[in-house]
């Protein structure tokens, strides 16, 4: 059975197959381009976990066993926005620098001690059968004032995650890996992964 994410995302692709590696879950991952998927997936959930099903079933429907990962920024001061809508949150097509420009312009004046924050990722899984289930893993810190690192990528370069003296985006790829809450969401389905495939006779 093949295994398809529900992206195209190099960064974010390349992210989940280093971290269910290093948890023991070595399978093989094709994208959405590599089976020749060109359709628009709507997003059209409240919350993580639905958006995540929502592109997991999608891909299930073609035979494949569907991974999907749903995933953003949460702000305590903006009242938990972007949200679901992180990646288009300064409108569309989806822009870091305007959407990285436009939390900088919400959270002006606001104090250190009310700027906390978290990246919140929730991976799907779905079979052709019907048989899904979902994880969710979350890295909690705080936004700075002015970008720092070249690094990672979307608001990497503003979130600091507790604990730390960086960001997202002065951390190496490896370091993010083990904090993130990509990371945390893939080590809750590597873990979840196999008995699942056990579970149920496909």
């Amino acid at each position: 059975m093949k295994f398809v994410l529900a992206s195209n995302n190099k960064h974010k692709i390349a992210e989940i197959k280093s971290i269910l590696s290093q948890n023991g879950c070595d399978i093989e991952i094709s994208s959405l381009a590599d089976i020749g998927y060109t359709e628009e997936i709507v997003e059209d959930g409240t919350t993580f976990e639905e958006n995540a099903l929502i592109k997991a079933r999608a891909v299930a429907t073609l035979g494949y066993i569907g991974i999907a990962d749903d995933s953003g920024l949460c702000v305590e001061a903006l009242n938990g926005e972007p949200g679901i809508y992180s990646a288009r949150y300064a409108g569309e097509p989806c822009d870091h620098t305007k959407n990285n420009a436009k939390i900088l312009k919400a959270l002006e004046g606001i104090p250190m001690d009310r700027r906390g924050a978290a990246f919140v990722s929730v991976i799907a899984c779905a079979h052709p059968n019907g048989s899904c289930f979902t994880v969710r893993g979350e890295c909690h810190g705080v936004m700075l004032e002015a970008l720092q690192g070249e690094g990672g990528f979307g608001y990497d370069p503003l979130f600091q995650p507790d604990g730390y003296a960086c960001t997202f985006a002065e951390l190496t790829f490896d370091e993010k890996n083990k904090i993130s809450h990509r990371a945390k969401a893939l080590t809750a389905f590597a873990e979840s992964f196999p008995a699942f495939l056990k579970k149920h006779t496909f």
